[in-house]
């Protein structure tokens, strides 16, 4: 069993999540192709396939892109904007990026090729995990009070947005409802990105949404600073099912107050993002980016500070697939032992 650090204790892994990140991609995944594990050629100019540009991910690739120009020779790396998780492994396999941030549960399911991805796999392998991301069901204070959305369930019959089609945001809802059996016909849905949905929560055109992503993210606060927001909070029962169910999600709080006018705490969900790339990338290059990336972390820091505590070598423990062997080696030196169903 993988044990967290005592930092990041307060987010066990699931057990599903343990067992089912080892299992191996199915006869026919796209991921490790002809040059074999870490065979690959060195790519000087890296596509880094990260989400919109108002969420996390896309400075944090920018930041990484940085830090591989200022930091190894003859390499830069430049951040795509894109649907996010989903999206960015397709065009992992499809040999469009070179590098991707993506959510565990997409990650995992991409693997198992099981969701998004059934009959269709995509192999890829950790660099780094990063942070949890936390499931925000957001609404405007009147309409919760209007709609009786005091647990999330509340959203049947409701106007939702998923998030962007083909982003974790997503997949990550659509499982949060499968966990719940809600079915998709009880909810008008609309697959909308978080400035749309920011827009259309504004307009009255939507009751609610959601938003996976880093707590604090600017997105939901730039919404509170012009509307009175209200976080529709998972109840106990709702939590117990979706972590319990298919995934690796975590039992997570908000405390009050990171938010404005969000002054409760609001217990939900969280699932890992990770750092990754394909079966093939470069083993060497896959260690000088590693290092480069932990040894210049504040610059990582300075554009997602919510994420420090969980930005250390020791958090590789939460990866939801293999560690890239490349990654292996430097996590090696850093005398972090990488359990054995994480080795490639």
């Amino acid at each position: 069993m993988r044990r967290p650090t005592p930092a990041l204790a307060a987010l066990p892994l699931s057990v599903l999540m343990l067992s089912s990140c080892a299992q191996p991609p199915e006869e026919g995944a796209e991921g490790a192709g002809e040059a074999g594990l870490g065979g690959g050629p060195v790519q000087n100019q890296l596509n880094i396939a990260t989400g919109g540009s108002t969420g996390v991910y896309f400075p944090l690739g920018g930041a990484l892109g940085t830090i591989i120009e200022e930091n190894i020779e003859g390499q830069a790396g430049t951040a795509e904007t894109t649907g996010a998780s989903v999206e960015n492994i397709r065009l992992l396999g499809g040999g469009e990026a070179h590098m991707a941030i993506v959510q565990g549960d997409a990650a995992d399911q991409a693997f198992t090729g099981t969701a998004d991805f059934e009959g269709a796999p995509v192999e890829t392998y950790s660099l780094a995990v990063l942070y949890p991301n936390v499931f925000h069901a957001v609404t405007l204070q009147s309409t919760a009070e209007s709609e009786g959305l005091e647990c999330f369930s509340d959203v049947v019959g409701t106007r939702y947005s998923v998030g962007a089609v083909g982003s974790g945001n997503e997949a990550t809802t659509n499982q949060v409802f499968q966990s719940l059996e809600i079915a998709q016909d009880e909810i008008e849905l609309d697959q909308l990105g978080y400035a749309e949905t920011a827009a259309a929560l504004s307009n009255g055109q939507l009751d609610a949404g959601s938003w996976v992503v880093g707590q604090g993210h600017a997105g939901i606060t730039e919404l509170a600073t012009t509307e009175d927001i209200h976080i529709i909070g998972m109840c106990e029962d709702e939590r117990s099912a979706v972590v319990d169910g298919y995934g690796g999600y975590t039992e997570h709080t908000i405390p009050g107050g990171t938010y404005p006018d969000v002054d409760e705490d609001v217990e939900t969900i969280a699932v890992w993002n990770a750092l990754v790339v394909s079966g093939e990338f470069n083993e060497d290059q896959a260690y000088e980016i590693t290092s480069a990336m932990f040894e210049h972390i504040d610059q990582i820091v300075s554009v997602y500070g919510p994420g420090e505590e969980y930005l250390v070598p020791e958090t590789i423990a939460n990866s939801p697939v293999p560690v890239h062997p490349g990654a292996v080696r430097f996590y090696e030196e850093q005398g972090i032992e990488i359990p054995e169903d994480l080795r490639p």
